[in-house]
């Protein structure tokens, strides 16, 4: 299999070639080309034209996110990784960014001179990012067949009780078409894991509860889980849940990373079905990694319920491919169906909505 062409966009010397030299110290990667600004790196995708496009924001000229509209008129499909700073503008850009259209993002390495911990913690991060979301572009190149997942058959359940939610790659999108097709009057409350770094997490609850009908909250210590909130997991810490005599509570701990992630998905889903029990419906979405599939082995052995994203609609169809694979989703749907999805089976048990009858006067 070829190398993975990438192009580098930075106005940034010591970024350009930080990142080159990332690139260049993978033999499945190569340098395709180099540009300090958007209108130098449009004009390169049409000569080289790379496999996946890294893209700062902060740029002359023509700054990233007029770069990435005018890219994406051009090349709908092409994977663009956004490379911005840990900071409050640089995060509002990048949520805005992936809003646009970007299909993922890392943050640059903190400090004038970062220490060659967190280079190689932002290499990882990159790279494995490139090669992903790189892949998956290729395998939906024309006349490659792409396998179909086959729902599991249906069975009775207990009535669901609590909802929770794993995403990663793709995921502050698909979140933005999903959760806003959740009613007011959705009878149980959602929980959603979301692969971010502090502070994102915050922007993104912000960015939901604007255009959602439930509220959206980025949970807190000792939050009471309850029907009415959605409950963003934040940056940095793993979300889960403790039921007391009265109430289930938010915990929230800084333990080991699991997948390399934190906050990880299966922690909350464990947590979830100790809470819960059978009463659980578990989501997996876009992604890369196998996050999400040791608790929804707990879901599924608890007696729960699974959805899982299909693979035309994901970024990336990494997390949910590996739930698939093992058999336990009871059906995999595309994006725009898992609402009413889960709106029909948290219905499940519960009374229809009373019709309302209007008289019409008598003429």
């Amino acid at each position: 299999m070829r190398r993975l062409r990438v192009l580098i966009v930075d106005d940034s010397v010591v970024m350009r070639r930080m990142i080159s030299d990332m690139v260049q110290s993978d033999p499945a990667l190569e340098v395709a080309g180099i540009a300090h600004h958007g209108y130098i790196a449009l004009a390169k995708i049409a000569q080289i034209s790379p496999d996946i496009v890294t893209l700062d924001l902060d740029m002359p000229e023509m700054d990233g996110l007029e770069t990435l509209a005018r890219l994406r008129a051009e090349h709908p499909d092409l994977p663009v990784i956004i490379v911005s700073a840990l900071t409050e503008r640089g995060t509002q850009l990048t949520l805005d960014a992936l809003a646009m259209g970007a299909s993922d993002y890392v943050t640059k390495p903190s400090g004038v001179m970062p220490n060659a911990a967190s280079v190689a913690e932002v290499r990882a991060e990159l790279l494995g990012k490139i090669k992903s979301l790189g892949a998956a572009h290729l395998s939906r190149s024309p006349g490659r067949s792409r396998k179909h997942a086959v729902p599991a058959e249906d069975s009775a359940h207990a009535r669901v009780e609590i909802v929770v939610i794993g995403v990663s790659t793709g995921g502050p999108n698909a979140l933005m078409q999903l959760l806003p097709a959740i009613p007011t009057d959705f009878p149980v409350p959602l929980v959603v894991v979301q692969h971010m770094p502090p502070m994102f997490t915050r922007f993104l609850a912000e960015r939901l509860e604007k255009v959602c009908s439930l509220k959206v909250r980025e949970a807190a210590e000792g939050d009471k889980i309850e029907a009415g909130t959605i409950w963003i997991a934040p940056g940095d810490y793993h979300l889960e849940m403790v039921r007391t005599q009265r109430d289930v509570l938010v915990r929230l701990n800084q333990g080991p990373l699991e997948n390399s992630c934190r906050p990880a998905v299966d922690p909350t889903f464990r947590s979830a079905v100790e809470c819960y029990g059978s009463r659980v419906l578990g989501v997996i979405m876009t992604g890369m990694g196998h996050d999400g599939l040791q608790g929804s082995r707990c879901i599924y052995d608890g007696g729960g319920q699974i959805l899982a994203q299909d693979e035309k609609t994901s970024v990336v169809w990494g997390m949910p491919r590996f739930v698939v694979e093992e058999g336990l989703p009871d059906e995999v749907l595309p994006l725009d169906r898992i609402a009413a999805g889960i709106r029909q089976r948290v219905s499940v048990g519960r009374p229809a909505p009373a019709e309302v009858h209007v008289e019409v006067p008598k003429t």
